[in-house]
């Protein structure tokens, strides 16, 4: 009767039946518990296949800081996700889901600034990274306590990318590729409930599997998927109490694990550091030098590269371990089987006070006194046929027609330039 008033004194105003859409962040706590997939064994021998037996409903998401271009399209990547996957729930970092919440027409999810807790384990079914090398780092940190990380599918929008093959402008197929993997031929099902913990109306039309138009991917065409290895790695004193400060980590003598490399270096200390090496429980040498890293074959293209080492394939099961400007021209690069324990011992000669400690580049603020011991040892993946655990699962692309020069091989050639010669770009 309001409206029929304002019509006929022609006073020009819209008639709104519905409210305006929330804008909220909510508690990660409310989502149902993650799904593990499984990894099979693929008819090329190398990579595994991703196969769930459900669609994922919990999708994290790590962008990379301070870039206004990957912000814009973490946006629009959310908002293809909100409305061509309904059932899916998205998680984001608290610092991201604050800046962007409210450009969006949908409740996300974050974990609190403040909790240390091991939450995101327990609920993220699948991760995926919008940056550079730097950021799938620092997604796979999140998970240092973790035995089962998430899959891992990255895009590369940073300054190097050599561990992302995606480009963003493939990010529909990329991610449906994911989704549906395990979705056998014909099978529109089954269709997801929802958790009883989530707030506000029930969804509309069907969920999951069955709400994805076109064919599925087949039992057969999981998305490929490159386990890397990753070391666990502790912190000792000199009476053999563990103490890596890691915020998640509450066990006692287990390590913590990294993707890429353990540093120990002098720092700010003009001295060289002087490191007792132990391999396999037998002494190898007593250091003189900068520092020493200890790297996975995913790591061997970081800074060990930069330090002299060698450039191993992530297939290959070794553990690399790179002296920094050593004191001896006779102490080289080494590569060792993945299952031989390292052990590094700050030697009482040390004139230093301490070194310092990183894990995948982040420094762990507690430093490495005389007498202390870091410990590095390996993590077993597989448990049998078919059975894994551990491990980084990366999503890798399929490689088709003239696309088949990208991959590890091509990450050499267009990324580290790779034996190009002087003077061409």
């Amino acid at each position: 009767m309001l409206c029929t008033l304002l019509r006929t004194t022609r006073i020009p105003l819209r008639c709104f039946s519905t409210s305006a859409t929330r804008h909220e962040i909510k508690d990660i706590g409310s989502l149902p518990g993650r799904l593990l997939p499984k990894y099979h064994e693929s008819c090329d021998g190398e990579l595994l296949s991703l196969q769930w037996h459900a669609p994922p409903r919990n999708i994290f998401l790590v962008r990379k800081d301070c870039a206004p271009a990957v912000t814009d399209s973490l946006v629009e990547f959310v908002s293809h996700i909100s409305s061509t996957y309904p059932s899916i729930s998205v998680i984001l970092e608290s610092k991201t889901a604050a800046e962007v919440h409210s450009s969006l027409p949908f409740p996300v999810y974050a974990v609190p600034p403040d909790d240390k807790s091991t939450v995101l384990h327990d609920k993220v079914d699948l991760t995926v990274t919008l940056g550079g090398d730097g950021t799938i780092l620092h997604a796979a940190s999140l998970f240092a306590t973790c035995s089962n990380v998430p899959p891992v599918l990255s895009f590369s929008m940073g300054t190097l990318g050599f561990l992302s093959e995606w480009k963003f402008s493939e990010y529909k197929r990329a991610f449906r590729e994911v989704y549906m993997s395990g979705a056998g031929a014909g099978d529109r099902t089954p269709v997801l409930e929802k958790p009883p913990a989530a707030e506000g109306p029930e969804p509309e039309g069907p969920t999951g599997w069955s709400s994805v138009r076109g064919k599925s991917m087949g039992s057969t065409r999981g998305a490929r998927i490159l386990m890397r290895n990753r070391l666990k790695v502790g912190l000792f004193t000199a009476d053999g109490i563990e103490t890596t400060p890691i915020r998640t980590k509450s066990d006692k003598g287990q390590g913590v694990y990294v993707m890429n490399e353990l540093l120990i270096h002098r720092g700010k200390e003009p001295h060289l550091a002087v490191v007792d090496v132990f391999v396999g429980g037998r002494f190898l040498t007593e250091a003189v030098a900068d520092g020493i890293i200890i790297s996975t074959p995913t790591g061997s293209t970081a800074y060990s590269l930069s330090s002299g080492g060698s450039i191993v394939h992530p297939l290959v099961p070794s553990i690399l371990l790179t002296p920094i400007c050593a004191r001896s021209l006779s102490f080289r690069p080494l590569v060792l089987p993945s299952s031989t324990p390292i052990t590094l011992r700050l030697n009482e000669k040390n004139r230093g006070r301490e070194l310092e400690v990183s894990l995948d580049g982040v420094n762990l603020g507690q430093g490495m006194g005389v007498g202390m011991e870091v410990r590095v040892w390996n993590e077993e993946m597989r448990h049998g046929k078919n059975e894994w655990q551990g491990g980084v699962p990366s999503v890798m692309r399929r490689s088709v027609g003239c696309e088949a020069h990208e991959g590890w091989v091509g990450g050499l050639n267009g990324l580290l330039k790779f034996n190009h010669p002087f003077g061409e770009q």
